[in-house]
């Protein structure tokens, strides 16, 4: 039992122990930026604007009952309005308050939001295939580059699965999501790490639910080559890096 004792110990609350904490937030020093920042030469890409038209399935009872990690995946590709809402409903910002802090469609420990949103596009209509990242607030894609041999570099990525090996790769999207810890540490301090693990249970949830509401598949990620998407991604593994994946495709019928 010695070697879990540690993990263990993490999952439980330490609240008392923070309430003795300085945080950095109470230092009065800088709160960190809520959004990365991007070149204002960076290539953008408009997306549509959410609305309900894009659903499928509208009773939230079947897409509760209905949800399943799916693995397999029809040659069909998303539509542009059908991405948009998957990331409006896993980042998309519906309110700001006074303070500045960003509401979201996810519930997040004191709006700290840490994450940043990558994708590694395979098959979505009037998106050439490469890696982007999710801007919140314009509500836009940053495309970041090409990916040359873009299913044999996810192949590596995604390790061997357990289940279906190198289903990653047929999906339309693979989500990478990463997380810059300062933006929870700040406020937080040794209570962050907790708290990230639980926000990013929120954001794979809604996935799930908002990939089955167009009839779409998804499937959560946790085996994959740390070291290696981050490098993919121009992340220093350290300030940032990525905590969690997820493919998303049609369904094969």
């Amino acid at each position: 039992m010695g070697r879990y004792e540690q993990q263990r110990s993490f999952l439980k609350s330490n609240f008392l122990e923070f309430k003795h904490v300085k945080t950095d937030k109470i230092k009065g020093l800088p709160k960190p930026l809520t959004v990365k920042p991007y070149s204002s030469s960076s290539i953008m890409i408009d997306l549509p604007e959410c609305n309900e038209d894009v659903v499928k399935k509208h009773n939230i009872y079947d897409c509760i009952k209905d949800r399943r990690s799916t693995r397999f995946y029809s040659e069909e590709s998303l539509r542009l309005e059908e991405l948009s809402y998957l990331l409006w409903a896993t980042q998309g910002i519906t309110s700001t308050t006074k303070t500045g802090l960003t509401l979201r469609t996810v519930p997040c420990s004191g709006a700290t939001h840490t994450f940043e949103t990558y994708l590694f596009i395979m098959r979505v209509e009037g998106i050439c295939q490469g890696i982007y990242r999710y801007l919140p607030v314009e509500h836009k894609l940053l495309f970041m580059s090409e990916l040359d041999e873009i299913d044999q570099k996810i192949d590596a990525i995604t390790l061997d699965q357990p289940f279906v090996p190198n289903f990653t790769k047929k999906a339309a999207v693979m989500f990478a999501w990463s997380t810059i810890p300062y933006r929870s540490e700040w406020k937080y301090d040794i209570s962050a790490h907790k708290k990230i693990l639980i926000d990013i249970g929120h954001v794979s949830q809604n996935l799930y639910l908002a990939s089955e509401s167009i009839d779409a598949g998804a499937c959560a990620i946790g085996i994959y080559d740390q070291k290696l998407i981050d490098e993919v991604l121009g992340l220093d593994g350290d300030e940032e890096f990525i905590l969690f994946l997820g493919a998303v495709g049609k369904k094969r019928r």
